[in-house]
């Protein structure tokens, strides 16, 4: 009865991603879709409570970007973005589409300007990209600089 209910188990999840079928989204696709594109450093996380479309009380950090790069859209020296997630009042939130963000952390953003002014991530957490010390897509191959021509070319 175990070995059934496991397969059992194993065909719906199999058939749930093979029905979900969404293709990967690449980096020119990204960079098309979203409005600005930045290599930034996040200078300063604040988490607030916000209250979304359906009444839902969510915790959301206020990110204050600071741009070292335009790859993509009009230059500013620093970015607002809104993130859903983090930690307030002892609770925490993690959405799990989208990553954690501390000040001191380096990444190219794919932003959506918000109709409040501020940004989001494009596409959620694939519009952020954290970079390591050697301009490295953290748990990639992926180098900085191929990212710049990928957007450069996306036009």
């Amino acid at each position: 009865l175990a070995q059934t209910l496991t397969m059992a188990a194993w065909c719906a999840a199999a058939t749930t991603l093979a029905a979900a079928g969404h293709k990967p989204v690449d980096i020119p696709e990204r960079a098309r879709g979203a409005e600005q594109v930045v290599v930034a450093t996040a200078t300063q996380v604040k988490p607030i409570w916000r209250t979304n479309a359906f009444g839902d009380q969510l915790i959301v950090s206020q990110v204050v970007l600071t741009v070292h790069e335009t790859l993509k859209g009009a230059f500013a020296g620093t970015v607002p973005m809104d993130l859903e997630g983090g930690t307030l009042d002892g609770v925490t939130l993690h959405v799990s589409s989208l990553p954690d963000l501390k000040p001191g952390e380096r990444a190219v953003f794919f932003l959506d300007r918000t109709p409040g002014g501020s940004h989001v991530p494009h596409l959620k957490g694939l519009g952020i990209l954290k970079l390591d010390q050697t301009d490295r897509v953290v748990n990639s191959s992926l180098q900085l600089n191929d990212i710049r021509q990928m957007v450069l070319g996306a036009k």
